[in-house]
């Protein structure tokens, strides 16, 4: 099981990897939206918000996120540190229902360049 910190640290490299984005990757990284991602087996809820290019985590919470942000995600903590590796394919986790992408159909058509 991934540790709150490997979570974060998934999280922070994953903003990276979006700051580096070329193309339509590089557009859909540009939105500006609200974002939670909510880790089920650790019990947490990494809240934030996608700006210039990159994600930024303001806050940590315990249990399921107080707001229904713009974007949000769910999965466990070896999801997201797999994913974020590249040994978890997103279409397939997300097809499968181990990795949940909620967001409004507009985002989720910007959000499929960048995954």
């Amino acid at each position: 099981m991934a540790t709150i910190e490997e979570c974060r640290a998934a999280l922070e490299k994953l903003s990276e990897n979006m700051r580096s984005a070329e193309g339509d990757a590089r557009t859909a990284a540009s939105l500006d939206r609200s974002v939670s991602c909510r880790i089920t087996d650790l019990d947490v809820t990494f809240v934030g918000r996608m700006t210039g290019g990159r994600i930024v985590v303001q806050d940590t919470l315990q249990g399921p996120p107080r707001e229904k942000a713009q974007i949000r995600l769910t999965m466990t903590g070896e999801d997201l540190v797999a994913l974020v590796n590249g040994e978890l394919n997103f279409a397939k986790a997300w097809g499968s229902g181990r990795v949940k992408l909620e967001a409004g159909l507009r985002d989720l058509f910007q959000l499929r360049k960048l995954l």
